[in-house]
Formats: structure tokens, sequence, C-alpha cells
């Protein structure tokens, strides 16, 4: 049986869109969470795991909207291959491929962003798919990038996320005391659309097996 590690809930909701009845765990970006959520899809009995959702890039050359399946994960130095079969059942022949660096923080500048780069010579980072690598099960991962290595995330794109989602009171906050990032904040807005656009045409146009 598959189980889903994700991060937001609009994530959740694009997957089981294609998996309807696959168990799916929210990391809501909180690595204690993502750890335990981790544990839970393996105590209900999954035999392997997929982390699905949004990664931040770190190479110049990837564009917001460009979706990539890990060949392996880089965790705390250590390099976790990918299953390559379970791989191959969400598309991996047809996608970029490369490694995936976990990170327990958000990794929000571009200075951030290059020396990530530069120390794991990963394509991108995301907050889930350590906690999936070190389950001890087959493993997959499938991301889209939603924010590029040349700019910095506003800080409003922190303080208006709550539980996986939008927390409108701290997004609100976070524009008025720094009114000068929300055309930065309209950008990133952009760019996630358009990831979660690419990702839904992806495996619309590659669904994966019911019963993987």
């Amino acid at each position: 049986m598959l189980g889903v590690l994700t991060g937001l809930r609009q994530e959740a909701r694009i997957i089981r869109r294609f998996l309807p009845d696959v168990p799916i765990a929210l990391s809501y970006a909180d690595p204690i969470r993502a750890e335990r959520e981790t544990q839970r899809l393996v105590d209900l009995g999954c035999t392997h795991l997929l982390s699905f959702g949004c990664a931040g890039g770190l190479q110049p050359d990837l564009a917001p909207g460009t979706v990539l399946s890990a060949d392996h994960v880089m965790l705390d130095n250590e390099r976790i291959d990918c299953d390559e079969t379970l791989s191959q059942h969400f598309g991996a022949e047809r996608l970029l491929r490369g490694g995936l660096l976990h990170s327990d923080v958000l990794v929000a500048t571009q200075e951030d962003k290059y020396y990530a780069a530069a120390s794991s010579q990963c394509l991108a980072v995301d907050m889930e798919s350590g906690y999936v690598a070190q389950s001890g099960l087959p493993f997959a991962v499938l991301r889209v990038i939603c924010d590029d290595a040349e700019r910095d995330l506003p800080p409003a794109a922190i303080d208006g996320m709550r539980d996986g989602q939008v927390y409108i009171l701290g997004l609100l906050k976070s524009l008025v005391t720094a009114p000068q990032q929300i055309p930065a904040l309209i950008a990133l807005g952009r760019d996630v659309s358009l990831a979660q656009k690419e990702i839904v045409d992806f495996l619309a146009a590659n669904p994966p097996p019911l019963d993987v």
C-alpha cells in the first residue's frame, strides 16, 4: 500500500484527485509533524511512500513549474536513493532527474539557496522528503519547482501560512509592516499557481496506477 507525505493542504488536494484511496499525511512544513506523520503512514501498513508537492529551486536554470523526479535525497550529507520502480510509476522517465535536498528549515533567501546548491549539488529542496527517505521503505519523490533559486521569498510568504494553508491575519500584518514586498508576493503567487497547474497537467497526462 502506498502512502503520501506532502506539506500543504492544496498539495494534498491535488494528489487526492489522482490517488483517491491512498493515505495522505500533511507536515504543514513542521519537521516534528513530518516525522510523526511519516511514522503514522508506516503504522497504517504502508509498504512504500511518495513525497509530493512543491519544492524550492536550487539551480538557476530551473524555472517555476519544472516538474522533477528525484533519483536520490540528501539528508544530513547522506545520499539515500529513491526506488526506481516506484519512481517510474510516477513518470520518472519523462522528467528531470537529480538530487533533492531535505531541510528542516525553510531555505528562503538567494544566499541560502546558493549555499545549499553548492554544498549538496541538488536540484531542489523541500521539508518532507528526508523523513520519507529515512523511513526504511521504498520511496519516490515527485515535486514541482514553485520558487526559483535567484530570489528571496518575501516575509509574507512565511508569515501568511499556518497549518498548511493561508493565514490571513499573519499575511495582512506582514504586508502592513513591509508593503514594499507586495510585488514579490504577487510574483510568488503567480509562480505557485503555475507550479500547481504544471504538476496537475503532468499527472493528468501520466496518471499513476491506482494500485501502485
